[in-house]
C-alpha cells in the first residue's frame, strides 16, 4: 500500500464532527477561516472543498436547505450565479487555471455526497492536472495546503465580493 503525506488530514480526523448539514451549520458558526468559507453573500456562500477533486475546488451553496435547484426562488439562483461568477474571477486572477468544470449532482444516484442540500462544484483545471498517479497509484497530488490556498484566495474574495 502506498502512503501519501497529507498533514491537514490529521486536524480533520481529530476534530469533533458537527451534526447536521455542513452548508447550514458552518456559516452560522462564524469561524469562516476554520470552515474554509471564503464568501458569504445574501443568499449563497462559497467554501473550499476539504476533500477536493483538484486544487482550489470550491463549493457554492445556497443558505436554503433544499435538495433540488427547482425548489429555490429566482433571487437565490441569481445569488448563486453571482457567487459562481465571483469565484471564477478570483480563481482566474489568483491561480490562472486553463479551464473549469462547474456543475452539481442532484440526488445520490447522480453522485451527490451531500444529497439533502444542493451545491455547485467549481473545479479549476490545468493541462496535465490529471496524470498517471490517480490511475496507477490511487494517489492524487495536491500542490498546496488547503490553508495556503485559502489565504491566497480570501483577500480577493473580500475585495471583489464588495464590487
Amino acid at each position: 500500500m502506498e502512503q501519501l503525506w497529507a498533514p491537514w488530514r490529521m486536524t480533520f480526523i481529530k476534530s469533533e464532527k458537527s451534526a447536521g448539514c455542513i452548508f447550514c451549520v458552518k456559516p452560522k458558526e462564524n469561524q469562516d477561516e476554520k470552515n474554509f468559507i471564503l464568501y458569504k453573500g445574501i443568499s449563497a456562500m462559497v467554501m473550499m472543498n476539504i476533500y477536493p477533486y483538484n486544487h482550489a475546488h470550491l463549493l457554492v451553496s445556497p443558505y436554503d436547505h433544499v435538495n433540488g435547484i427547482d425548489l429555490l426562488p429566482k433571487e437565490t439562483l441569481a445569488g448563486m450565479m453571482n457567487a459562481i461568477k465571483l469565484s471564477v474571477s478570483v480563481l482566474k486572477e489568483s491561480l490562472h487555471p486553463e479551464g473549469f468544470n462547474i456543475g452539481m449532482n442532484m440526488g445520490k444516484s447522480a453522485g451527490a455526497g451531500i444529497e439533502d442540500h444542493i451545491h455547485i462544484h467549481i473545479v479549476p483545471r490545468w493541462s496535465g492536472d490529471t496524470n498517471f498517479m490517480p490511475m496507477l497509484a490511487e494517489v492524487k497530488v495536491m500542490p498546496e495546503h488547503l490553508e495556503s490556498t485559502y489565504q491566497k484566495l480570501l483577500p480577493l474574495f473580500k475585495v471583489r465580493g464588495r464590487e
